[in-house]
């Protein structure tokens, strides 16, 4: 499992999106690479055989073919956005149908030979997740059809939901949930395990470093009341964002600086937040945050959770407030 994505990764240039639906200008971000091992446990057996080994699924099956709703459509792999609803149409085939991709920098294409046809198959451009192919049987202005799996898309809904959910990994979770729950406009808090290839970790297992999984915060906030660059500044305070695998006397990949974003729109922000702590004159070292789409999330024990509540604060590398 590779808890560091971009050590087994190369940069890539891609556009990130906001709430509004607006296009970052092109950025390098790094390509997302996984182990079988935490694709097996992020994708169902549909999606991985559809996004994975390249398969497809039936007509007039999936969840999307008739979806009129507005919004962004994105990859299940790892959340970069790739379609608009304002570009999908209706070609009768029984698969979503677009005329072009939020960005062109999103979406890139291979020739594929398969079954004695030749046909230009497109995948995401940062974890090659295998989306379907583009004819060029389209209507204007672009004249092509992106013919598009429905189980390797995601679907944002616009307007934003007024709650969103994220989690954070920032060293031992006792004290990490503490400050979370002080922020006003934060709606609830919960310690886990996330961004690992095991299922139903213990936090025995966790604490053997073979799970792959941090140490996490599921945070719910109400976006009218916080905004998620608040909630971040609060994240960037409470440990050291340069630390790798470590922070305080707790050492271990469980230990590790994380974020795991829900939506397109959360991870635009979170790197436009991580860019700005990166030209902080204070700030010893590279950030070593990693940035990552949520995956399988598994609540901890009872007995962890409100742990500071119960037993007071100050816990851990945490400082109190």
């Amino acid at each position: 499992m590779n808890t560091d994505l971009t050590s087994q990764s190369e940069p890539i240039v891609v556009r990130l999106i906001d709430a509004k639906g607006a296009l970052s200008e092109p950025q390098e971000v790094p390509s997302v690479v996984r182990s079988e091992a935490e694709w097996k446990l992020r994708l169902s057996d549909e999606q991985y055989e559809i996004g994975r080994t390249h398969g497809t699924e039936r007509a007039f099956c999936g969840v999307f073919h008739d979806n009129h709703k507005s919004g962004v459509y994105h990859c299940i792999g790892c959340g970069l956005p790739l379609f608009r609803s304002d570009a999908k149409f209706d070609f009768g085939t029984g698969w979503p149908s677009f005329f072009q991709p939020v960005a062109t920098e999103n979406v890139s294409s291979t020739i594929d030979s398969s079954f004695g046809m030749v046909r230009e198959e497109v995948h995401c451009t940062r974890c090659k997740t295998h989306l379907g192919h583009v004819f060029p049987d389209g209507p204007p202005p672009s004249h092509k059809r992106f013919c598009i799996n429905s189980a390797v898309l995601d679907f944002q809904e616009s307007p934003a939901p007024k709650t969103e959910t994220i989690y954070f990994g920032a060293g031992c979770f006792w004290g990490v949930e503490e400050a979370f729950g002080k922020i006003p406009g934060v709606v609830s808090t919960e310690v886990g395990y996330a961004g690992g290839h095991t299922p139903n970790p213990t936090y025995k297992d966790v604490c053997y470093h073979n799970t792959g999984h941090a140490e996490v915060v599921k945070v719910v906030f109400d976006t009218a009341k916080v905004p998620l660059d608040k909630i971040l500044d609060t994240f960037w305070t409470i440990h050291n964002p340069t630390s790798v695998n470590r922070q305080g006397p707790d050492v271990g990949s469980q230990y590790r600086s994380a974020v795991f974003y829900t939506s397109p729109a959360q991870e635009r922000i979170i790197r436009a937040s991580m860019e700005k702590l990166s030209r902080d004159e204070n700030i010893a070292g590279r950030i070593a945050t990693q940035v990552d789409l949520a995956g399988p999330y598994f609540k901890a024990e009872e007995y962890h959770q409100k742990y500071a509540e119960k037993h007071g604060g100050g816990f851990c590398h945490v400082p109190k407030s």
